[in-house]
C-alpha cells in the first residue's frame, strides 16, 4: 500500500512539544515506508489564525529536520468542503439543530447530574417544517450535526490496538456553524480522503472523534485511512503538559533553550517507544528504525532536564560541518574544526562556545593565587618558541615536572587556570596551540590577555 502521511496544525499559537511529536512520527513513518508527506494548515478558524503562526509552525518544523511533499490549507478549500455538505444533505445524513450554546450547556449540566453521559439528545430531529420556522422568525440561525449511525464501529489502531464504539454512545458532531462555515471533523475528513491519506497519527484525545470519523468517511463512500493515536505526553510528575506553557514551544526550546534540533528529535522519536533514547546527530537513524509496534500505551514523561543533558551528548557528537554554519550564528563565523573539536566535549549549549573562544582567541583576566607566582613565571620561561602542535603541551609539562619536582593536580592546575581562567575544559593539549605563546606568556605572568 502507497503510504502517504499528514501533519495537520491550527495555526492559532506556537507549535508545542507535544504536537511536534506527533508531526514527528507521522513524517518518520512516511520517510520509512518510502511515501508521502503532507502539511496541512488547517486556518478554518478565521478568528484565531494567522499567517504569523502559520510561518513559524514552516519554520519549527523545518529547524526540526521535517520536510513535506505537499502543502494544503484549509482556508482555500471551502468548495471542497460545501461539496461534501451537498451530498451529506442530499443523503440524509445532515440535520439542522437550533440549541443556543446556554441551551446545550444545560442540556450537558442536566444529563451529567442524572448520571447519563453528556450526548445530544436528537431533538432537532423532532422539529417539523413549522418549528424550524418559528426558530428561523425568531433570528436563530441553524447548526449542522452529521447523523451518526447507531452501530459498533471499530478499528485495529496501530498502538491501541482494537478498538470499539457504540454509535449510541456518541454525539452527533457539529459540523456547520450558525454561519455556514464548516468545521474541524468534516474538513479533515473530506481533506484525508482527496489528498489520499492512507496513515493518520494524532493525540488520544482524539479517539473518540476517530469513532465520528470513520462513519464520515464511509458517508462520503471512502474508506477509512489506518489509526494510530499517540498517547499524551506529560510532566515528570505524571500531570498532562500545558499548551499553554509557552516553556514548552519549539520556539523557546530553540531560542530560550538553546537546544540543537537533533536532541529534541532523538528525545521525541524514542519518547514511549521500547527504543533506547540516545543522541541522534542524524535523523536517518529514527527513521530506519521506526516502527508503530515499538509505542506502547502508557503515557511518555517529558522531562526538559533529560532533554538538556541529551542536548550536551548530541553536541559531543555533532560534526563540524554541521556545528559551522550555527556557530556562525552565535558570532563565531572563523571557528574551524581544531577549534570544534577541542570544546565541543565540554559543552551544554552550542553558545557555549563562544565562552572558549573569547579563552583560546580572546583575553583572559588574571585568577592566578600568588602562591603559585614563582611556579608560572618558571612555566613562561619554559615555553619552546612556535610553531606549536599537538605535542607542544607534552614536551612542555614534561619539562616543568623535572623542574619543579611537583605532578598531579599541582603541577597542572595552576597551568590551566592561569591559561583560561578556568579550574576545568578541554584538553590543554589542544586549547594551548590556538592561546598561542604571547597570550600564555602573559596569561602566565598575570597579565590580562
Amino acid at each position: 500500500m502507497s503510504v502517504t502521511t499528514r501533519f495537520a496544525p491550527s495555526p492559532t499559537g506556537l507549535l508545542h512539544v507535544g504536537n511536534a511529536r506527533t508531526a514527528l512520527v507521522a513524517w518518520l513513518h512516511a520517510r520509512h515506508a518510502g511515501g508521502r508527506y503532507l502539511l496541512r494548515i488547517d486556518d478554518t478558524d478565521a478568528e484565531r489564525s494567522t499567517g504569523a503562526f502559520a510561518a513559524a509552525i514552516e519554520a519549527d518544523l523545518a529547524w526540526l529536520g521535517i520536510d513535506w511533499d505537499e502543502q494544503a490549507h484549509q482556508s482555500a478549500r471551502t468548495d471542497r468542503y460545501h461539496a461534501a455538505i451537498d451530498r451529506l444533505r442530499g443523503d440524509g445524513r445532515l440535520y439542522p439543530c437550533y440549541e443556543t450554546a446556554e441551551e446545550l450547556a444545560l442540556k450537558r449540566r442536566s444529563a451529567l447530574q442524572a448520571g447519563r453521559p453528556p450526548v445530544y439528545d436528537r431533538a432537532a430531529l423532532g422539529l417539523d417544517a413549522a418549528g424550524r420556522a418559528r426558530f428561523e422568525e425568531q433570528g436563530r440561525r441553524p447548526h449542522w450535526r452529521f447523523k451518526l449511525e447507531h452501530a459498533d464501529i471499530t478499528w485495529e489502531d496501530l498502538i491501541r490496538g482494537p478498538v470499539r464504539f457504540r454509535g449510541a454512545d456518541l454525539s452527533d458532531p457539529v459540523v456547520i456553524r450558525e454561519d455556514g462555515r464548516p468545521l474541524y471533523h468534516l474538513c479533515s475528513v473530506v481533506d484525508d480522503i482527496e489528498f489520499t491519506i492512507s496513515h493518520v497519527v494524532r493525540g488520544e484525545d482524539h479517539v473518540a472523534n476517530t469513532a465520528a470519523h470513520v462513519q464520515m468517511f464511509q458517508a462520503l463512500g471512502a474508506p477509512p485511512p489506518a489509526f494510530a493515536h499517540l498517547p499524551l505526553l506529560v510532566d515528570v510528575d505524571g500531570r498532562p503538559l500545558s499548551k499553554r506553557l509557552s516553556s514548552l514551544s519549539l520556539q523557546a526550546m530553540r531560542d530560550a533553550e538553546g537546544l540543537e534540533p537533533e536532541a529534541l528529535s532523538s528525545l521525541l522519536g524514542r519518547l514511549g517507544t521500547s527504543r533506547p533514547i540516545e543522541p541522534l546527530v542524524d535523523t536517518g537513524t529514527l527513521v530506519e528504525g521506526f516502527d508503530f509496534s515499538q509505542f506502547g500505551r502508557a503515557a511518555p514523561r517529558f522531562d526538559l532536564e533529560e532533554l538538556r543533558r541529551l542536548n550536551a551528548r548530541v553536541l559531543h557528537a555533532l560534526p563540524f560541518d554541521t556545528a559551522a554554519p550555527r556557530l556562525a550564528l552565535t558570532g563565531l563565523p572563523n571557528a574551524d574544526p581544531p577549534f570544534w573539536d577541542a570544546v565541543r566535549a565540554n559543552l551544554e549549549r552550542l553558545g557555549d562556545a563562544s565562552d572558549w573562544w573569547q579563552i583560546a582567541r580572546g583575553s583572559v583576566a588574571p585568577v592566578a593565587a600568588a602562591e603559585d607566582a614563582g611556579y608560572l613565571a618558571e612555566a613562561a620561561a619554559a615555553l619552546p618558541p612556535e610553531p606549536w602542535g599537538a605535542e607542544t603541551w607534552s614536551d612542555w609539562i614534561g619539562q616543568l615536572k623535572a623542574a619543579s619536582g611537583r605532578k598531579g593536580k599541582s603541577l597542572f592546575q595552576p597551568l590551566r587556570r592561569a591559561l583560561t581562567g578556568r579550574d576545568a575544559g578541554p584538553e590543554l593539549h589542544a586549547l594551548l596551540p590556538m592561546i598561542g605563546r604571547d597570550r600564555a606568556v602573559a596569561r602566565l605572568s598575570g597579565r590580562t590577555a
